[in-house]
C-alpha cells in the first residue's frame, strides 16, 4: 500500500506575531541558523544552560545505533537544576507551585519550600533501602507532592515510573511488575468531579497475594498521602503514612552528580494493544530538550510569568512541561487538581483569571468540548492576562485553533501547535511565538537543532504539497534510550521501517504545504482507503468541525463492498446550535457540506450525532473503538477510557 496520502483541505489564513511580542520573545532566527551551522555544537550550548557538576566533553555518542548518548561523560543532579541552583541564585522566594484542589483549596510553595520538602523524602526514601537505579512507582493525583515525589527520586539517581490515577488496579500491577518497582507512593485519594476517587485500594489489590501467578513481589514499603477522609485498609510493615515520615525527616541532603546517562523515567505507553511499552529516558539530554523548548516555544520569562499546563503527571506533558521544563527554568506555575467541568464548565477561566495565567498549555480535545459548551462561558471571564496559548495531544482542527485564538486568546495571542510523543521526550515540531507566522492547524516547523522529513515508504522526501510518513532523520538530545528491558522490541517499533536509513519512524502522517510547513495527518494506522484514495482522518474531521454547529468530530474508516472502506463519522454539535435546530436531517447536512469543503470522495457515508466520544483521561480520541463500532463487531477494551460506560451509548445509538 502506498504512504502517500491525499491532501484534500486547504487553510489560507495567517497569524504574523505583533511587533511587541517579538521584541520581547526569548527565542529568535539566530536560533535556527546556529542549528542549521553546528547542530551538535547547538545543543552543547543548550545542555550548558544547566548545572553540571562534572562537565561533558562529548556530545553525541551515535557508535551504537539505535542507542544514542547524549553528553555521556558529563555529570549533574536533575534535582539540583530543578531545585537548589534557583534557591542558591536568590530565588528561594519564588513561587514555584501555585497549587488549587478541586474543591477549592490551596497552597503556595516556594523554590525553598519545595526544595527542602524533596530533601526530607530523599532522606526518607534512603532510610527505606532506595538505591541509585532502583524504581519507584507512582501513583497520585495532582498534588504538589507528586512533584515533590518525581524530584526526590531522580535526585537520589532513582528511577521513577508514574503510573496515572484513573489506571485499574490491573494496569498499575503490570506496570510495578515490569519495572519491578520497589517502593510505591500514593494517596488516599483524590479529587475527581466532586469526590474523592480511592487510590489506595487499588494499589492494595495490586499488590494482593499471588501465590501461584509466578511473579516475585518486590514492592517493600508503601508511602501514602492523606488526601481525602477515606478510610484505607493498612498493612503495618509496609504501610506508611507521607505525615508520619516526611515532615520528621532532615532537610539536610546534598545533591549527588551522576552521569549524564542515569535512567531518570520509565514511562509506560497506555497500553491498548499489546503489552504496555516501557519508554526509558535518561537524564541530561532529556533536561535540556525539555527546559530549552519550554522556555522557546512556550516563551517562559520566570520573573513574570505564570504558566499553566493542564496535562496530569500520569502523561508524559505532565513530566516534560509541568515537572522538569518549567522547574529547570525557575518558573512560576499553576498547578490544578480537578475536571475543567466541576464545580462549574468555567472552572479553568476562573482560575486563569484567579491566578493570573500567562502561558496557557492544554489539549485540542479540551478545547473543542469548550467550542461544545459555548463561548459564553468562557467570555464571562477576564482573560486578558493570557499572552500565549499551546496545543498538545493530537492535530487541531483549523476550527478550533481560531476558537482558541478569538474566544480565550482576545484574538491577540499567539498559538503554538506542538507536536512530540513519549519517545520523543520533548517538543519536536512546533512555531516559536515571536518569530513564526502561524498557520491554523499546522505544526509548521522542526524547532531547532531538530531534523524531520516526510517520505515515502522508500524512505525518499515526498517534496513540498505532497504527503507520507513521519521521520525524525538525526538523533535529538530528548528521545527514549529504550523500551525497559526488550531493546529487540525498541528496535522493531521505531527503527525498523527505515533501518538502512537511520530514521525514527513516528507512526505519524504528515504532509508538507507549499511553504514546506508541516501539517499532521494521524496515525497512519488511522489512514482510511477510500476507492484507492488514501485519506486522512484529520482532514475530514477537521471539514466537519468546520461546520457551524460541529463542535467535535471523530472520523473512521470502515469496510465497505464498494469502495473497499468508507467515511463514517461521529459528531459533537453545539449545545446552542441544538436549541435552534432540530437534529433531523442534520445529519446529510453534514455529509454535503464535506462533500463541499474537500470534495465527493471524503463524503460520509454514514454520520452519527453522540453526545460524546471515547477518550482517554489524557484527552485522546480511542477511533478503534468507533472502528469496532462502525463495523459492527464487539467492542474492545474500554478499561483505558476517562468514562467507559459512552460506548454502550455509542453503541446503542447506531444500533
Amino acid at each position: 500500500m502506498s504512504s502517500q496520502i491525499d491532501h484534500l483541505l486547504s487553510e489560507s489564513r495567517r497569524f504574523p506575531p505583533s511587533a511587541a511580542f517579538a521584541e520581547q520573545a526569548v527565542g529568535g532566527n539566530a536560533l535556527y541558523e546556529r542549528a542549521a551551522a553546528d547542530r551538535e555544537g547547538f545543543w552543547a550550548e543548550q545542555a550548558r544552560e544547566l548545572h553540571w557538576h562534572t562537565p561533558f566533553t562529548q556530545v553525541l555518542d551515535w557508535t551504537n545505533p539505535p542507542f544514542a548518548e547524549w553528553f555521556a561523560d558529563g555529570e549533574l543532579n536533575v534535582a539540583y537544576n530543578c531545585l537548589d541552583r534557583h534557591v542558591e541564585a536568590g530565588n528561594g522566594d519564588r513561587i514555584a507551585l501555585r497549587w488549587e484542589g478541586e474543591p477549592g483549596d490551596q497552597r503556595n510553595v516556594t523554590y525553598a519550600e519545595l526544595t527542602d520538602e524533596v530533601k526530607r523524602l530523599a532522606n526518607v526514601l534512603t532510610d527505606l533501602g532506595v538505591e541509585r537505579g532502583d524504581r519507584v512507582a507512582l501513583y497520585l493525583p495532582m498534588i504538589p507532592e507528586a512533584i515533590t515525589s518525581m524530584l526526590a527520586i531522580a535526585r537520589i539517581g532513582a528511577v521513577h515510573s508514574v503510573v496515572f490515577g484513573g489506571f485499574s488496579a490491573d494496569s498499575l500491577r503490570s506496570r510495578i511488575d515490569d519495572a519491578g518497582a520497589k517502593i510505591v507512593i500514593t494517596a488516599d485519594g483524590g479529587w475527581r468531579k466532586g469526590k474523592v476517587s480511592p487510590l489506595k485500594p487499588a494499589v492494595d489489590q495490586a499488590l494482593a497475594d499471588r501465590n501461584g501467578s509466578g511473579i516475585q513481589e518486590t514492592v517493600e514499603h508503601v508511602i501514602v498521602v492523606k488526601r481525602g477522609e477515606n478510610d484505607v485498609e493498612w498493612t503495618d510493615e509496609r504501610d506508611l503514612w507521607w505525615h508520619d515520615v516526611v515532615p520528621q525527616a532532615s532537610t539536610e541532603h546534598e545533591a549527588q552528580a551522576f552521569p549524564a546517562e542515569t535512567p531518570l523515567f520509565i514511562l509506560y505507553t497506555s497500553g491498548t494493544t499489546g503489552k504496555p511499552k516501557g519508554i526509558l529516558h535518561t537524564s541530561g539530554g532529556y533536561l535540556t530538550q525539555a527546559a530549552f523548548t519550554n522556555r522557546v516555544v512556550h516563551d517562559v520569562h520566570p520573573e513574570t510569568d505564570v504558566y499553566w499546563c493542564t496535562a496530569d503527571i500520569g502523561w508524559v506533558t505532565g513530566h516534560t512541561y509541568v515537572t522538569y521544563g518549567p522547574l529547570a527554568n525557575g518558573a512560576t506555575q499553576l498547578l490544578y487538581e480537578g475536571t475543567p467541568d466541576t464545580p462549574h464548565p468555567g472552572r479553568w477561566w476562573e482560575l486563569i483569571e484567579k491566578h493570573g495565567v500567562t502561558v496557557f498549555y492544554t489539549a485540542p480535545t479540551a478545547i473543542r468540548s469548550f467550542m461544545k459548551i459555548g463561548r459564553d462561558v468562557p467570555q464571562g471571564f477576564d482573560l486578558s492576562s493570557l499572552r500565549l496559548l499551546g496545543s498538545v495531544g493530537e492535530p487541531i482542527n483549523p476550527e478550533a485553533w481560531v476558537w482558541y485564538r478569538e474566544i480565550i486568546g482576545g484574538d491577540e495571542t499567539p498559538i503554538v501547535d506542538t507536536w512530540w510523543q513519549t519517545e520523543t521526550g520533548a517538543i519536536m515540531i512546533s512555531a516559536l511565538p515571536g518569530v513564526t507566522e502561524t498557520k491554523p492547524g499546522s505544526a509548521q516547523v522542526p524547532i531547532p537543532g531538530v531534523s524531520i522529513a516526510v517520505v515515502d515508504d522508500n524512505g525518499d522526501p515526498v517534496g513540498n504539497g505532497s504527503g507520507g510518513l513521519l521521520v525524525v532523520t538525526e538523533p535529538w538530545p530528548s528521545m527514549l534510550r529504550g523500551i525497559w528491558g526488550d531493546p529487540d522490541r525498541y528496535r522493531e517499533t521505531y527503527w525498523e521501517k527505515f533501518a538502512d536509513k537511520g530514521y525514527y519512524f513516528a507512526g505519524d502522517g504528515a504532509r508538507l504545504d507549499e511553504d514546506g510547513d508541516v501539517w499532521l495527518l494521524g496515525r497512519v494506522d488511522d489512514v482510511m482507503n477510500v476507492s484507492g484514495h488514501r485519506l486522512s482522518t484529520a482532514e475530514i474531521e477537521s471539514a466537519l468541525v468546520g461546520h457551524e454547529g460541529v463542535a467535535e468530530a471523530a472520523v473512521v474508516g470502515a469496510s465497505d463492498e464498494t469502495t473497499g472502506q468508507a467515511v463514517v463519522a461521529f459528531v459533537i454539535i453545539k449545545s446552542r446550535y441544538l436549541k435552534q435546530k432540530p437534529v433531523d436531517g442534520l445529519g446529510d447536512e453534514l455529509r454535503r457540506w464535506v462533500g463541499e469543503q474537500i470534495g465527493p470522495i471524503a463524503r460520509p457515508r454514514d454520520v452519527y450525532i453522540v453526545g460524546e466520544l471515547p477518550k482517554t483521561r489524557s484527552g485522546k480520541i480511542m477511533r478503534r473503538l468507533l472502528r469496532d463500532v462502525a463495523e459492527g463487531r464487539e467492542v474492545g477494551d474500554t478499561t483505558t477510557l476517562a468514562d467507559t460506560a459512552v460506548m454502550s451509548v455509542i453503541s446503542a445509538q447506531v444500533k
